[in-house]
């Protein structure tokens, strides 16, 4: 966990001092730093970098504009950091690749839990033998998840699914037919307890639906139960 590789990307190098020295305080060694997108850039195309701590507004380019760029050359968890917390942010935020945020101001220990959590769920696993890889295909009538190979199959062609809404997919089909609230699905798929945001796990529902459904508007298979949360059930095509 702690030989992971942390890029900061933000103008305010307060800030960036201040998470810098709280992350190697726990124990992180390689952390790099970025004050505009720029620079970002040519750090995530020389280095394979794990997370990415990432501000909205820059001097160059917000991270908006600087997230699918970055999305070209990296498969890292993107976390925004902003002080903009209106629902079109947060939904363009998820939209153009982020996979969490966290708002302005915010505790910096936050954000050392949250890295953490994250790379406790990116923890590579062993090969899995032939009868752990056909256990690990999970079909659902009109689209199957292959966790062996971690594709997401629908009508039997491949869709391409964002890294964060296929960890919530699969937890949903390995669990069929429960229902779980969104602060349950963001402690199970996200690794926070009571640090997330409905909206976190509502865009990725979203996302999902995009993806598994016929008609996302009117779901068959990843269903709302009002008041409760969602679930996922088998439907016979």
């Amino acid at each position: 966990m702690y030989n992971a590789k942390i890029l900061l990307v933000d103008d305010e190098k307060a800030i960036v001092q201040l998470i810098e020295m709280v992350l190697r305080k726990e124990g992180f060694r390689h952390i790099y730093t970025a004050y505009n997108g720029k620079e970002a850039l040519e750090i995530v195309k020389r280095h394979m970098i794990d997370i990415i701590l990432l501000d909205v507004m820059l001097p160059d380019q917000t991270g908006f504009d600087l997230c699918p760029q970055i999305r070209n050359a990296s498969d890292a968890h993107i976390i925004y950091l902003t002080a903009r917390t209106s629902d079109l942010d947060v939904l363009t935020g998820f939209a153009t690749g982020g996979d969490d945020y966290v708002t302005k101001p915010f505790n910096p220990l936050e954000i050392a839990a949250r890295v953490k959590a994250r790379l406790r769920r990116g923890v590579v696993t062993p090969i899995p033998s032939r009868l752990e890889e056909s256990r690990s295909r999970y079909e659902f009538g009109r689209f199957v998840l292959d966790e062996f190979s971690g594709m997401l199959l629908v009508e039997g062609q491949e869709v391409p699914c964002p890294a964060q809404a296929y960890q919530l997919l699969l937890y949903l089909c390995k669990h069929p037919g429960i229902v779980f609230s969104k602060s349950q699905l963001y402690e199970e798929v996200w690794g926070m307890d009571g640090l997330g945001d409905d909206n976190t796990v509502m865009v990725h529902i979203r996302k999902i639906r995009e993806r598994i459904e016929k008609d996302p508007g009117n779901p068959e298979y990843l269903l709302t139960v009002r008041g409760l949360g969602y679930k996922l059930v088998k439907v016979s095509i």
